[in-house]
Protein backbone atom coordinates (compact mmCIF):
# COMPACT_ATOMS: atom_id res chain seq x y z
CA UNK A 1 0.00 0.00 0.00
CA UNK A 2 1.39 3.53 -1.02
CA UNK A 3 0.95 6.07 1.64
CA UNK A 4 2.48 10.24 1.00
CA UNK A 5 4.16 11.44 3.61
CA UNK A 6 4.33 15.34 3.56
CA UNK A 7 7.63 16.63 5.38
CA UNK A 8 8.23 20.86 5.75
CA UNK A 9 11.66 21.91 4.74
CA UNK A 10 13.68 24.59 6.92
CA UNK A 11 15.67 25.74 4.32
CA UNK A 12 18.12 28.90 4.52
CA UNK A 13 17.45 31.84 2.70
CA UNK A 14 20.77 30.61 0.33
CA UNK A 15 19.18 27.33 -0.16
CA UNK A 16 15.32 28.46 -0.45
CA UNK A 17 16.38 30.62 -3.50
CA UNK A 18 18.33 27.85 -4.87
CA UNK A 19 15.40 25.78 -4.67
CA UNK A 20 12.99 28.42 -5.89
CA UNK A 21 15.49 29.27 -9.15
CA UNK A 22 15.23 25.71 -9.61
CA UNK A 23 11.69 25.08 -9.72
CA UNK A 24 10.82 28.10 -12.02
CA UNK A 25 13.23 26.27 -14.36
CA UNK A 26 11.58 22.93 -14.13
CA UNK A 27 8.17 24.17 -14.25
CA UNK A 28 9.28 26.77 -17.36
CA UNK A 29 11.02 23.62 -19.12
CA UNK A 30 7.65 21.60 -18.91
CA UNK A 31 5.29 24.48 -20.14
CA UNK A 32 7.39 24.60 -23.32
CA UNK A 33 7.21 20.88 -23.58
CA UNK A 34 3.53 21.14 -23.19
CA UNK A 35 3.24 23.55 -26.13
CA UNK A 36 5.51 21.12 -28.10
CA UNK A 37 3.39 18.22 -27.19
CA UNK A 38 0.10 20.11 -28.20
CA UNK A 39 1.45 22.23 -31.56
CA UNK A 40 2.84 18.48 -32.39
CA UNK A 41 0.44 16.18 -31.25
CA UNK A 42 3.43 14.19 -29.45
CA UNK A 43 2.23 13.43 -25.72
CA UNK A 44 3.77 10.06 -24.96
CA UNK A 45 7.30 10.12 -22.77
CA UNK A 46 9.74 8.63 -24.99
CA UNK A 47 8.19 10.05 -28.18
CA UNK A 48 8.40 13.87 -26.95
CA UNK A 49 11.41 12.83 -25.63
CA UNK A 50 12.87 12.83 -29.08
CA UNK A 51 11.52 16.94 -29.51
CA UNK A 52 12.35 18.61 -26.25
CA UNK A 53 15.44 16.87 -24.52
CA UNK A 54 17.90 17.97 -25.62
CA UNK A 55 16.67 21.83 -25.80
CA UNK A 56 15.67 21.40 -21.61
CA UNK A 57 18.83 20.38 -20.75
CA UNK A 58 20.45 23.42 -22.71
CA UNK A 59 18.51 26.29 -22.51
CA UNK A 60 17.15 25.49 -18.66
CA UNK A 61 20.36 23.73 -17.83
CA UNK A 62 18.78 20.97 -16.11
CA UNK A 63 20.34 18.00 -15.21
CA UNK A 64 20.03 14.76 -16.97
CA UNK A 65 17.58 13.19 -14.44
CA UNK A 66 15.33 16.55 -13.89
CA UNK A 67 15.09 17.38 -17.84
CA UNK A 68 13.10 13.71 -18.04
CA UNK A 69 10.75 14.50 -14.97
CA UNK A 70 10.01 17.69 -16.64
CA UNK A 71 9.03 15.65 -19.71
CA UNK A 72 7.03 13.20 -17.92
CA UNK A 73 4.88 15.31 -15.93
CA UNK A 74 4.21 16.71 -19.03
CA UNK A 75 3.28 13.67 -20.72
CA UNK A 76 1.10 12.61 -17.35
CA UNK A 77 -0.72 16.20 -17.11
CA UNK A 78 -2.02 15.20 -20.73
CA UNK A 79 -2.95 11.25 -19.74
CA UNK A 80 -4.58 13.39 -16.90
CA UNK A 81 -6.17 15.65 -18.56
CA UNK A 82 -8.01 13.13 -21.50
CA UNK A 83 -8.98 10.60 -18.13
CA UNK A 84 -11.10 13.52 -17.16
CA UNK A 85 -12.40 14.46 -20.52
CA UNK A 86 -13.44 11.33 -21.23
CA UNK A 87 -14.81 10.61 -17.44
CA UNK A 88 -17.00 13.82 -17.87
CA UNK A 89 -15.38 15.40 -15.42
CA UNK A 90 -14.99 18.42 -17.22
CA UNK A 91 -18.47 18.87 -18.65
CA UNK A 92 -19.77 18.29 -21.95
CA UNK A 93 -17.65 18.57 -24.98
CA UNK A 94 -19.53 21.75 -26.27
CA UNK A 95 -19.30 23.48 -22.65
CA UNK A 96 -17.11 26.63 -21.96
CA UNK A 97 -14.64 24.66 -19.15
CA UNK A 98 -14.34 21.78 -21.43
CA UNK A 99 -12.97 23.64 -24.31
CA UNK A 100 -10.95 26.26 -22.42
CA UNK A 101 -9.20 22.65 -21.21
CA UNK A 102 -8.67 21.16 -24.18
CA UNK A 103 -8.34 23.84 -26.80
CA UNK A 104 -4.89 25.08 -25.71
CA UNK A 105 -1.97 23.48 -24.04
CA UNK A 106 -1.10 22.83 -20.47
CA UNK A 107 0.15 25.45 -18.75
CA UNK A 108 2.82 24.77 -15.29
CA UNK A 109 2.66 27.13 -12.27
CA UNK A 110 6.02 28.29 -11.52
CA UNK A 111 6.22 26.85 -7.96
CA UNK A 112 4.39 23.39 -8.75
CA UNK A 113 5.40 20.16 -7.58
CA UNK A 114 8.54 18.83 -9.31
CA UNK A 115 9.24 14.97 -8.92
CA UNK A 116 12.85 13.99 -7.40
CA UNK A 117 13.93 10.17 -7.52
CA UNK A 118 17.14 8.93 -5.34
CA UNK A 119 19.45 9.93 -7.85
CA UNK A 120 18.75 13.82 -7.12
CA UNK A 121 17.36 13.67 -3.67
CA UNK A 122 18.85 11.59 -0.66
CA UNK A 123 17.58 11.44 2.67
CA UNK A 124 19.24 11.44 6.26
CA UNK A 125 16.72 10.51 8.54
CA UNK A 126 18.48 10.40 11.84
CA UNK A 127 19.95 14.15 11.09
CA UNK A 128 16.24 15.04 9.41
CA UNK A 129 18.16 16.66 6.51
CA UNK A 130 17.91 16.28 2.77
CA UNK A 131 20.41 16.43 -0.08
CA UNK A 132 18.79 18.12 -2.79
CA UNK A 133 20.18 18.76 -6.80
CA UNK A 134 19.50 22.51 -7.89
CA UNK A 135 20.51 24.45 -10.61
CA UNK A 136 23.49 25.64 -8.07
CA UNK A 137 24.64 22.06 -7.67
CA UNK A 138 23.45 19.73 -4.89
CA UNK A 139 22.98 21.18 -1.53
CA UNK A 140 23.60 19.58 1.46
CA UNK A 141 21.82 19.69 4.88
CA UNK A 142 18.49 21.34 4.09
CA UNK A 143 16.72 20.38 7.29
CA UNK A 144 13.53 19.59 7.45
CA UNK A 145 10.20 18.76 9.87
CA UNK A 146 7.09 16.48 10.55
CA UNK A 147 5.37 15.09 13.06
CA UNK A 148 6.49 11.75 15.21
CA UNK A 149 4.18 9.38 13.54
CA UNK A 150 4.90 10.69 10.10
CA UNK A 151 9.04 10.92 10.67
CA UNK A 152 9.15 7.09 12.06
CA UNK A 153 6.97 5.94 8.76
CA UNK A 154 9.06 7.76 6.56
CA UNK A 155 12.22 5.96 8.18
CA UNK A 156 10.55 3.03 7.52
CA UNK A 157 8.81 2.97 4.73
CA UNK A 158 9.94 5.70 2.32
CA UNK A 159 10.36 4.49 -1.34
CA UNK A 160 10.37 6.02 -4.74
CA UNK A 161 9.95 9.31 -5.68
CA UNK A 162 9.25 12.57 -3.65
CA UNK A 163 8.09 15.63 -4.75
CA UNK A 164 8.88 19.00 -4.34
CA UNK A 165 6.77 22.19 -4.38
CA UNK A 166 6.26 25.28 -2.48
CA UNK A 167 3.10 27.12 -1.04
CA UNK A 168 2.62 30.32 0.55
CA UNK A 169 6.46 30.94 0.90
CA UNK A 170 7.00 27.31 2.41
CA UNK A 171 8.51 24.25 1.19
CA UNK A 172 7.63 20.91 1.45
CA UNK A 173 8.30 17.50 0.50
CA UNK A 174 5.83 14.65 -0.63
CA UNK A 175 7.50 11.34 -0.23
CA UNK A 176 6.17 7.95 -1.22
CA UNK A 177 6.03 5.21 1.57
CA UNK A 178 5.38 1.42 0.84
CA UNK A 179 3.83 0.19 3.73
CA UNK A 180 3.17 -3.76 3.87
CA UNK A 181 -0.36 -4.74 3.98
CA UNK A 182 -2.24 -6.61 6.23
CA UNK A 183 -4.44 -9.78 5.37
CA UNK A 184 -7.16 -8.91 3.34
CA UNK A 185 -10.52 -10.75 5.65
CA UNK A 186 -11.84 -12.71 3.04
CA UNK A 187 -14.39 -13.74 4.82
CA UNK A 188 -16.15 -10.87 6.70
CA UNK A 189 -18.83 -11.85 9.27
CA UNK A 190 -21.08 -10.06 7.57
CA UNK A 191 -20.97 -5.90 6.24
CA UNK A 192 -20.93 -2.74 7.48
CA UNK A 193 -23.43 -0.72 4.99
CA UNK A 194 -22.29 3.40 4.82
CA UNK A 195 -24.53 5.50 3.08
CA UNK A 196 -23.39 9.17 2.54
CA UNK A 197 -24.87 12.61 2.43
CA UNK A 198 -24.90 16.07 3.37
CA UNK A 199 -26.77 17.08 6.23
CA UNK A 200 -25.47 13.38 7.93
CA UNK A 201 -21.69 12.98 6.11
CA UNK A 202 -21.96 9.40 6.70
CA UNK A 203 -24.53 6.84 8.37
CA UNK A 204 -23.60 3.29 9.10
CA UNK A 205 -25.64 0.18 9.25
CA UNK A 206 -25.84 0.37 12.95
CA UNK A 207 -27.65 3.19 13.05
CA UNK A 208 -24.39 5.67 13.91
CA UNK A 209 -24.76 9.05 12.32
CA UNK A 210 -21.96 11.35 11.41
CA UNK A 211 -23.60 14.72 11.17
CA UNK A 212 -22.95 17.31 9.09
CA UNK A 213 -23.96 20.12 10.54
CA UNK A 214 -20.78 21.03 12.81
CA UNK A 215 -19.10 21.47 8.99
CA UNK A 216 -22.11 22.91 7.39
CA UNK A 217 -22.09 25.74 9.86
CA UNK A 218 -18.26 26.40 9.69
CA UNK A 219 -18.27 26.27 5.88
CA UNK A 220 -21.16 28.83 6.40
CA UNK A 221 -19.39 31.62 8.40
CA UNK A 222 -16.73 31.26 6.99
CA UNK A 223 -18.33 32.56 3.68
CA UNK A 224 -20.35 35.07 5.68
CA UNK A 225 -16.53 36.25 6.90
CA UNK A 226 -15.18 36.09 3.82
CA UNK A 227 -17.55 38.80 2.24
CA UNK A 228 -17.39 40.59 5.38
CA UNK A 229 -13.87 41.45 4.78
CA UNK A 230 -13.71 41.25 0.47
CA UNK A 231 -16.05 44.50 0.61
CA UNK A 232 -13.94 46.08 3.24
CA UNK A 233 -10.86 46.13 1.01
CA UNK A 234 -8.52 47.52 3.11
CA UNK A 235 -5.01 46.05 3.32
CA UNK A 236 -5.65 44.48 7.24
CA UNK A 237 -8.86 42.83 5.37
CA UNK A 238 -6.53 41.32 2.62
CA UNK A 239 -4.35 40.03 5.17
CA UNK A 240 -6.78 37.95 6.95
CA UNK A 241 -8.15 36.77 3.78
CA UNK A 242 -4.69 35.45 2.81
CA UNK A 243 -4.55 33.99 6.25
CA UNK A 244 -7.79 31.99 6.16
CA UNK A 245 -7.03 30.95 2.74
CA UNK A 246 -7.99 27.08 2.42
CA UNK A 247 -8.98 26.84 6.00
CA UNK A 248 -12.55 25.55 5.21
CA UNK A 249 -10.96 22.71 2.92
CA UNK A 250 -8.59 21.94 5.46
CA UNK A 251 -11.43 21.42 8.35
CA UNK A 252 -13.54 19.39 5.70
CA UNK A 253 -9.98 17.15 4.80
CA UNK A 254 -9.78 16.57 8.76
CA UNK A 255 -13.13 15.62 9.48
CA UNK A 256 -13.50 12.97 6.43
CA UNK A 257 -10.24 11.42 7.56
CA UNK A 258 -11.27 11.27 10.95
CA UNK A 259 -14.77 10.04 9.84
CA UNK A 260 -12.91 7.34 7.68
CA UNK A 261 -10.81 6.11 10.09
CA UNK A 262 -13.71 5.47 12.77
CA UNK A 263 -15.50 3.59 10.34
CA UNK A 264 -12.54 1.31 9.25
CA UNK A 265 -11.39 0.81 12.97
CA UNK A 266 -15.07 -0.69 13.64
CA UNK A 267 -14.85 -2.53 10.96
CA UNK A 268 -12.15 -4.48 11.41
CA UNK A 269 -12.77 -4.65 15.35
CA UNK A 270 -16.18 -6.71 14.55
CA UNK A 271 -14.56 -8.41 11.23
CA UNK A 272 -16.61 -7.10 9.12
CA UNK A 273 -16.27 -5.73 5.25
CA UNK A 274 -17.22 -2.19 4.93
CA UNK A 275 -20.28 -1.32 1.73
CA UNK A 276 -20.42 1.98 0.04
CA UNK A 277 -23.23 3.57 -1.94
CA UNK A 278 -23.16 2.94 -5.59
CA UNK A 279 -22.21 6.89 -7.08
CA UNK A 280 -22.37 5.23 -10.55
CA UNK A 281 -23.96 8.48 -12.84
CA UNK A 282 -24.32 10.63 -10.53
CA UNK A 283 -22.80 13.46 -12.55
CA UNK A 284 -25.53 12.69 -15.11
CA UNK A 285 -28.23 12.69 -12.50
CA UNK A 286 -27.05 16.35 -11.64
CA UNK A 287 -28.59 18.57 -13.93
CA UNK A 288 -27.64 22.45 -12.33
CA UNK A 289 -24.59 24.28 -12.14
CA UNK A 290 -23.46 24.40 -8.46
CA UNK A 291 -25.79 27.23 -7.45
CA UNK A 292 -28.72 26.17 -8.94
CA UNK A 293 -28.30 22.22 -7.91
CA UNK A 294 -31.53 19.81 -6.60
CA UNK A 295 -31.47 18.62 -3.29
CA UNK A 296 -32.98 15.13 -3.90
CA UNK A 297 -34.74 13.02 -1.03
CA UNK A 298 -35.35 9.79 -2.52
CA UNK A 299 -37.71 7.26 -0.67
CA UNK A 300 -35.86 4.49 -2.10
CA UNK A 301 -32.05 5.98 -1.85
CA UNK A 302 -30.65 2.62 -4.02
CA UNK A 303 -33.39 1.67 -5.78
CA UNK A 304 -35.37 3.14 -8.58
CA UNK A 305 -37.32 6.20 -8.54
CA UNK A 306 -40.58 6.24 -6.60
CA UNK A 307 -43.97 7.63 -5.90
CA UNK A 308 -43.16 9.94 -3.01
CA UNK A 309 -39.69 11.24 -4.01
CA UNK A 310 -39.24 14.96 -3.07
CA UNK A 311 -36.66 17.19 -4.90
CA UNK A 312 -35.72 20.82 -3.48
CA UNK A 313 -34.60 23.36 -6.36
CA UNK A 314 -33.18 26.57 -6.42
CA UNK A 315 -32.45 28.40 -9.18
CA UNK A 316 -31.39 32.18 -11.08
CA UNK A 317 -33.34 34.27 -12.77
CA UNK A 318 -31.88 36.92 -15.79
CA UNK A 319 -33.30 38.82 -17.61
CA UNK A 320 -34.41 38.78 -21.29
CA UNK A 321 -32.81 41.67 -22.50
CA UNK A 322 -29.56 40.78 -20.34
CA UNK A 323 -28.57 37.43 -19.65
CA UNK A 324 -25.69 38.39 -17.24
CA UNK A 325 -28.10 40.96 -14.87
CA UNK A 326 -30.02 38.57 -12.24
CA UNK A 327 -33.01 39.80 -11.81
CA UNK A 328 -34.41 37.31 -8.94
CA UNK A 329 -34.44 33.66 -7.64
CA UNK A 330 -37.23 30.45 -7.51
CA UNK A 331 -37.34 28.34 -4.56
CA UNK A 332 -39.27 25.39 -4.25
CA UNK A 333 -39.99 21.34 -4.10
CA UNK A 334 -40.98 19.22 -6.53
CA UNK A 335 -43.07 15.83 -5.29
CA UNK A 336 -42.86 12.54 -7.83
CA UNK A 337 -47.16 11.83 -8.04
CA UNK A 338 -46.53 9.24 -10.46
CA UNK A 339 -43.39 7.23 -10.97
CA UNK A 340 -42.99 5.05 -14.63
CA UNK A 341 -40.18 3.75 -15.90
CA UNK A 342 -40.42 5.93 -19.11
CA UNK A 343 -42.87 8.84 -18.03
CA UNK A 344 -44.09 9.87 -15.00
CA UNK A 345 -45.66 12.87 -13.21
CA UNK A 346 -43.96 15.21 -10.02
CA UNK A 347 -45.82 18.15 -8.59
CA UNK A 348 -44.25 21.19 -8.12
CA UNK A 349 -44.49 24.02 -5.89
CA UNK A 350 -42.61 26.64 -6.87
CA UNK A 351 -42.14 30.26 -5.82
CA UNK A 352 -40.85 33.24 -8.03
CA UNK A 353 -38.86 36.23 -6.35
CA UNK A 354 -38.93 39.08 -8.83
CA UNK A 355 -38.69 43.27 -7.96
CA UNK A 356 -41.54 44.29 -6.69
CA UNK A 357 -42.72 41.08 -5.47
CA UNK A 358 -42.87 37.23 -5.33
CA UNK A 359 -45.04 35.02 -7.52
CA UNK A 360 -46.19 31.57 -6.59
CA UNK A 361 -46.46 28.97 -9.00
CA UNK A 362 -47.88 25.16 -8.83
CA UNK A 363 -48.74 22.47 -11.34
CA UNK A 364 -47.57 19.40 -12.55
CA UNK A 365 -44.73 17.81 -14.71
CA UNK A 366 -44.76 15.14 -17.33
CA UNK A 367 -42.28 13.07 -18.92
CA UNK A 368 -39.90 13.45 -15.47
CA UNK A 369 -38.63 9.68 -16.27
CA UNK A 370 -36.70 8.26 -18.98
CA UNK A 371 -35.40 4.83 -19.24
CA UNK A 372 -35.97 5.16 -15.01
CA UNK A 373 -33.53 7.97 -14.75
CA UNK A 374 -34.28 12.15 -15.05
CA UNK A 375 -35.21 13.11 -18.24
CA UNK A 376 -32.35 14.75 -20.00
CA UNK A 377 -32.48 17.46 -21.48
CA UNK A 378 -35.76 18.20 -18.77
CA UNK A 379 -39.11 18.46 -20.00
CA UNK A 380 -41.13 21.95 -20.68
CA UNK A 381 -44.10 22.33 -18.93
CA UNK A 382 -46.69 24.95 -17.99
CA UNK A 383 -48.12 25.69 -13.89
CA UNK A 384 -50.49 27.78 -12.58
CA UNK A 385 -49.31 31.03 -11.34
CA UNK A 386 -51.60 30.62 -7.90
CA UNK A 387 -51.05 34.36 -5.95
CA UNK A 388 -48.57 36.73 -5.12
CA UNK A 389 -47.22 39.52 -2.91
CA UNK A 390 -46.11 43.26 -3.52
CA UNK A 391 -47.02 44.08 -6.93
CA UNK A 392 -48.27 40.42 -7.69
CA UNK A 393 -50.83 40.84 -5.32
CA UNK A 394 -53.79 38.50 -6.68
CA UNK A 395 -51.88 37.64 -9.82
CA UNK A 396 -53.48 34.95 -11.94
CA UNK A 397 -51.89 33.65 -15.31
CA UNK A 398 -49.90 30.79 -16.03
CA UNK A 399 -45.78 29.85 -16.38
CA UNK A 400 -44.28 28.14 -19.61
CA UNK A 401 -40.72 26.56 -19.18
CA UNK A 402 -38.48 25.00 -22.19
CA UNK A 403 -34.80 24.32 -21.23
CA UNK A 404 -32.53 25.81 -23.72
CA UNK A 405 -29.28 24.53 -22.80
CA UNK A 406 -27.29 22.54 -20.36
CA UNK A 407 -28.21 24.12 -16.53
CA UNK A 408 -30.65 26.68 -18.54
CA UNK A 409 -34.18 27.40 -18.80
CA UNK A 410 -36.35 29.76 -20.19
CA UNK A 411 -39.18 30.82 -18.25
CA UNK A 412 -42.11 33.03 -19.89
CA UNK A 413 -44.99 34.09 -17.12
CA UNK A 414 -47.79 35.18 -18.44
CA UNK A 415 -49.86 36.94 -16.27
CA UNK A 416 -53.66 37.94 -15.75
CA UNK A 417 -54.82 40.92 -14.14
Amino acid sequence: MKLVVQVKLLPTPVQAAALEATLHACNEAATWASEVAFTRDVKRNFALRRHTYTEIKHRWGLGAQAAQHAIKKTCDAYTTLKANARAGNLGKPWSRRYRRAVEKPIVFRPEGAQPYDDRMLSWQSGDRTVSIWTLSGRIKGVAFTASPEQLARLALYRKGESDLFARDGMWFLNATCEIPETEPNTDPDGFLGIDLGIVNLATTSDGEIMAGRELNRARAREGTLRTKLQKKNTPSAKRRLKKRRRKESRRAKDINHKIAKHVVAEAERTSRGIALEDLTGIRERVRLRKPQRATHFPVNPKGPAAQGDRTVVRSKLYAKEDEKKQIGWTHGTCTTTLARYNGGVEECVVTYVLPGGQLTVQGLVFGILTNGQPTLPPPSFDNAITGGTGKFDRARGQVHADTIGPGKRRFTIDLDR
